[in-house]
């Protein structure tokens, strides 16, 4: 039982920041319908930026300066490359994220070096033991940030009137327009948002860990968090987040038990394996919106 306290206390930090990840894509998604491919990159250069700014104004500070920063870089990215093409193909601006990732993560990756860069974080390893239970520090503070994060955005949602432009932009967007909403202001806000979400969750990602060119990839297990909440549900975001995290630990903490043959580790691939489960039943997520379409 303790081993599945552990694994279950585990998935809980790790699925809090792929639930972060996830909600950057679908904040932009549901603002102009396109999957974003630059989120990995965004990850990569908010934590790269902290290691640089940590030693100098405190990890804490740095967080915040790092995330608000890459919200910068977000907005100057859809400005000058995705804005222009507002109206074209879906697929031309998804491919065209794709090279904003690569560009991003190469000029990113520069910057890492040979030396091993840390976040600074003041968790690093340490847990806390609770009946025979280890629960490491940084995974709680992971969720206490995540469901910090998560009230703000709803309430920003809900009661700030650039949030209620967000939320009627994404039901319609010309009837938006109609009403004077300035869907340029929705595109730009909704990337800033997404390029901040991706600076924490890769900050708490290296909690512990020193960073690499590769710290980037964890953020393409936010893709099948997304299609397990639903691309359009930041609520299913948060809790296809917590189910994908806590089943990848548990996995990875029991598979020699359940996997005696298999020497490789399948926690890694398990959100994927749930994915293909979720699109062969729900191909719309457990609480994205059914399309229906006229026969």
């Amino acid at each position: 039982m303790t081993q599945f306290l552990g694994a279950v206390a585990g998935g809980v930090g790790l699925g809090s920041i792929y639930a972060l990840l996830a909600l950057g894509f679908v904040i932009i998604y549901k603002s102009m319908g396109v999957i974003s491919f630059a989120q990995p990159s965004f990850l990569l250069a908010g934590t790269v930026l902290v290691t640089y700014l940590s030693p100098e104004i405190g990890f804490f500070a740095a967080v915040v300066v790092g995330a608000i920063a890459i919200a910068a870089v977000a907005l100057v990215v859809e400005r000058i490359a995705i804005r222009p093409m507002v109206g074209k193909a879906v697929f031309v601006i998804a491919i065209i994220t794709i090279g904003i990732d690569i560009i991003v993560r190469i000029v990113s990756g520069m910057f890492v070096g040979s030396d091993q860069r840390t976040v600074g974080d003041p968790w690093g390893l340490d847990a806390w033991e609770v009946g025979g239970v280890y629960i490491e520090h940084r995974d709680l503070a992971a969720f206490a940030v995540t469901t910090v994060l998560v009230l703000a955005l709803f309430a920003f949602f809900r009661w700030t009137p650039i949030g209620l432009a967000m939320r009627a932009s994404a039901l319609d967007q010309e009837a938006a327009m109609a009403q004077g909403v300035s869907v340029g202001t929705v595109f730009a806000v909704s990337w800033g948002l997404a390029g901040a979400l991706a600076t924490v969750a890769g900050v708490f990602a290296a909690a512990g860990r020193t960073v690499d060119q590769n710290h980037w990839h964890i953020a393409l297990l936010a893709l099948p968090v997304i299609i397990l909440g639903g691309l359009d549900s930041l609520g299913g975001a948060v809790l296809g987040g917590l189910v994908i995290g806590v089943t990848q630990q548990i996995v990875t903490s029991y598979h020699r038990d359940w996997f005696p043959g298999l020497d490789t580790n399948i926690g890694s691939i398990t959100p994927y394996l749930v994915m293909l489960i979720v699109l062969l039943v729900r191909p719309y997520g457990l609480f994205g919106t059914r399309e229906v379409e006229r026969v």
